[in-house]
């Protein structure tokens, strides 16, 4: 199961709902402002940020938000620059985690992490403190749209793929990074739904981990979820083990 991105988009959905929708806004807006500060700040020209302009969409951001995001990647506004940063540590149970985060202000989110490191018995480290326990790769997220896992997969037989995980709901498709977006692109010629490709990191090995010990882990996680600089967030932990209701 496609565990940690499964999850991480049912808490997207469930903030759609209540509170959480200016912090998420606040996220999808830095997805914006990166994805444009990245190449066009035409969405046509620029599959990145058409992805997360359709990420945006798709969460009711109201379109003069977007606009605002995209203008303010070419310095309009006077407001400060957001730069991503990518920050390692401890969470409790010994869990690697691996933290991709968008700021204007690097020391504010440096401490405010620490901080939710050592709340949560954990703690922030320094860079390569636990990268050697990823790989780097690139990942596609998928909505298989009902197709059978056999499908999928030689729907997917394509140069540069190394692995896929599959769900009913959503499959991750594990690429060579510097393939990523062949791949993709060849995935969308093919008919594939793509809702999200992005660079990111994949554990060597899972940690599995039950009882209290799981609901501490995941409540650091959601934590960390919930800080509104942190864009996306890698951990060790073997989601596929989860109960469906740690889903829930």
């Amino acid at each position: 199961m496609s565990g940690h991105s499964k999850w991480h988009n049912i808490k997207l959905k469930k903030g759609k709902a209540d509170a959480q929708r200016g912090a998420l806004f606040t996220k999808l807006s830095k997805e914006i402002i990166l994805a444009a500060k990245g190449g066009s700040p035409d969405p046509e020209a620029n599959y990145r940020l058409k992805m997360a302009v359709e990420k945006a969409r798709e969460f009711n951001m109201p379109q003069e938000n977007i606009k605002r995001a995209i203008a303010r990647s070419t310095g309009q506004g006077g407001e400060r620059d957001i730069e991503e940063i990518r920050y390692e540590g401890y969470g409790p149970r010994g869990l690697a985690v691996v933290v991709d985060a968008a700021t204007d202000n690097r020391n504010r989110t440096a401490g405010e992490l620490r901080f939710l490191f050592s709340k949560h018995e954990g703690s922030l480290g320094e860079t390569g403190s636990v990268a050697w326990m990823f790989d780097p790769v690139g990942i596609i997220e998928i909505e298989p749209g009902g197709r059978s896992e056999e499908a999928l997969l030689e729907e997917s037989l394509i140069d540069g793929v190394d692995d896929i995980e599959y769900d009913p709901e959503l499959a991750i498709i594990y690429t060579q990074p510097t393939r990523l977006a062949g791949v993709r692109d060849d995935l969308r010629a093919r008919g594939a739904t793509i809702t999200d490709a992005y660079l990111g990191m994949r554990a060597k090995t899972k940690v599995e981990l039950l009882g209290t010990d799981l609901s501490t882990v995941l409540a650091f996680l959601e934590a960390l979820e919930e800080h509104e600089d942190v864009q996306r967030l890698f951990s060790n932990l073997d989601f596929s083990k989860l109960p469906a209701e740690a889903l829930a």
